[in-house]
């Protein structure tokens, strides 16, 4: 878990939390467990990485911007954020600056279907096999795209006022409606369920990503990240 002020917290459980030094005072937006090693990032550049979660390292990232979201896939990690930044790196310690033809501000990266996919504000997309060159994907919408997920054979990316875009092969987006106004930061898929999460302390839960159900969270707090790990 990663937060404010470089904050790192670990757990073996999810019930009891330890907290690690991270040697950073930057915020820490994401982080990502690939190839043994953990990987996180967050505001300046900053790249710290673990290969147990107890002591971590700062990296280089070769960029001064925010990053807020990191992914991996095909042997590559790939992280984004603003003024549309993308970088990469075969082990999370030497990056490389990728062009993304957009200053846009990416708010996260996730790997499906062999593909990475970009997505930030004023519904932009970016699709990549490799991480290296990326491509331009329509998304239908001008909304702020906030997190994203891919599960049960469906892309979805959420963002503002409730709304969400849904695809089956991430190339071509519809527009949807959660049936909320609240923004929507988080999705995730498992055990038969679409999740999202947002402001407010909002979760909607749905079985087919068209029908959602408001769930109570007891609390009020914005919720920016939602996941789902098979424990067996």
């Amino acid at each position: 878990m990663v937060g404010f002020s470089g904050t790192i917290l670990t757990s073996s459980d999810g019930t009891k939390w330890t907290k690690r030094k991270s040697g950073t005072k930057a915020h820490l937006g994401n982080v990502t467990y690939a190839n043994d090693t953990f990987v996180a990032v967050g505001n300046g550049g900053s790249v710290l990485t673990s290969s147990d979660g107890t002591k971590w390292t700062k990296s280089k990232s070769r960029t001064k911007t925010s990053l807020y979201g990191v992914a991996y896939g095909n042997n590559t990690f790939v992280a984004v954020g603003y003024k549309g930044t993308i970088i990469t790196s075969s082990d999370g310690t030497t990056w490389t600056k990728r062009t993304s033809n957009t200053s846009v501000e990416f708010n996260e990266v996730i790997y499906a279907d062999d593909t990475f996919f970009a997505f930030g504000f004023k519904g932009v997309i970016r699709s990549s096999l490799s991480g290296e060159s990326w491509s331009k994907i329509k998304s239908g919408t001008r909304m702020g795209l906030l997190g994203a997920s891919h599960g049960n054979s469906t892309f979805i990316a959420v963002g503002n006022a409730g709304n969400f875009i849904t695809s089956s092969d991430g190339k071509s987006w519809t527009k949807r409606n959660s049936g909320t106004k609240k923004h929507l930061r988080g999705i995730t898929t498992g055990n038969g369920k679409f999740v999202m999460v947002g402001n407010a302390g909002t979760i909607l839960t749905s079985p087919d990503s068209t029908t959602w159900s408001k769930m109570e969270s007891g609390t009020s707090r914005h919720l920016r990240r939602v996941f789902f790990e098979l424990v067996e």
